[in-house]
């Protein structure tokens, strides 16, 4: 694990509890992609499943926003 930079610890604990979220969940959607499951996410009122190709896809347009 590293240490978050200066710029991190200033900021409000429930910004940094946020990031940390974000970056937790990221890396859980990453690992089941990369052992071939799929992923099971809320979109307009359901639950939808995502192939492992569909979460690279939408990991890859969202890396370059």
């Amino acid at each position: 694990m590293s240490k978050p930079s200066k710029a991190v610890l200033r900021l409000p604990l429930e910004k940094r509890a946020e990031i940390a979220f974000k970056v937790a969940v990221a890396k859980a959607i990453d690992e089941h992609a990369r052992l071939g499951l799929p992923v099971y996410i809320w979109r307009d009122g359901s639950v939808v499943e995502l192939s492992p190709d569909e979460v690279r896809g939408s990991s890859r347009n969202s890396q370059g926003k």
